[in-house]
């Protein structure tokens, strides 16, 4: 199997965990890592020996969102291009680990944008240190949220505090992510990861056909229809991201300015 370059995926006892690995880059995503993260979730969803899957990150952030490059590539890809590369490996990402039969945790410490956010969502818990943060900005951006916050989040956190998220862009800091429900635990950023392993511990002591049985039940009553989220969401946004307002969005972040919308 061809070794893992922006992730790192390993097993302690029956935990598993898959680990976000540039932390010089912030864990920003290209299609390279979520393929990665695909080729991850798979290894360790069909392996018999792991229990409970984590997935964290090494440095400061777990993910401060997509990576600039792969931005800027994208306002002169085709939309077919765009759509097949949210679809295979970014909406692929999020899929596996939300139709996960394992439990998966999510370690947030730092920044948790845009991607990040939307792959922490996925998971069934997320456990984050003091100085995280949850922000979905891509409207900053001119952009929308595609691999499932715009299902999830108003049924974690309200419809009142997801548009707040997800229409103003606002970021969402640790204690008030366990307020509202985004958050299941607060600790130090120095416990985060031991907390975390101790709480996936405790996960796999959970009968897994159980666990796997009750948690398809639970999205099963949460969804309208997940897929047809995914799917009209990915069309959308391989349009939203062929506009000027993108380009101008990506401009502005980089700049540190303002940006000009235009509405095309």
């Amino acid at each position: 199997m061809t070794p893992y370059e922006d992730i790192a995926v390993g097993r302690t006892g029956r935990i598993g965990t898959l680990t976000l690995n540039r932390p010089e880059k912030g864990n920003t995503l290209r299609p390279q890592t979520l393929a990665e993260i695909c080729r991850g979730m798979d290894e360790l969803t069909e392996d018999a020996d792991v229990a409970v899957i984590v997935i964290a990150a090494a440095g400061k952030h777990f993910c401060a969102g997509a990576d600039f490059s792969f931005l800027d590539e994208l306002t002169r890809m085709p939309a077919s291009d765009i759509k097949a590369q949210i679809y295979a490996h970014f909406q692929g990402a999020a899929k596996r680990i939300y139709h996960c039969p394992k439990p998966t945790v999510a370690l947030v410490q730092g920044a948790a944008v845009t991607v990040g956010c939307e792959l922490a969502l996925a998971c069934d818990f997320r456990i984050v240190s003091d100085n995280a943060f949850f922000q979905e900005s891509w409207i900053k951006l001119g952009i929308m949220p595609p691999l499932g916050g715009l299902f999830l989040l108003p049924r974690l956190v309200g419809l009142g505090r997801a548009s707040q998220m997800v229409l103003l862009g606002q970021a969402v800091k640790a204690t008030e992510a366990e307020r509202i429900g985004l958050a299941g635990e607060v600790v130090a950023f120095d416990d985060l990861q031991d907390r975390g392993m101790a709480f996936a511990g405790e996960l796999a002591a959970i009968a897994p056909l159980a666990y796997a049985s009750v948690k398809e039940a639970l999205h099963r009553g949460l969804e309208t229809s997940m897929e047809a989220e995914w799917s009209s969401n990915v069309l959308n946004q391989a349009i939203l991201l062929g506009t000027d307002d993108f380009k101008e969005g990506l401009e502005a972040v980089k700049s540190k300015r303002a940006p000009v919308f235009s509405g095309r």
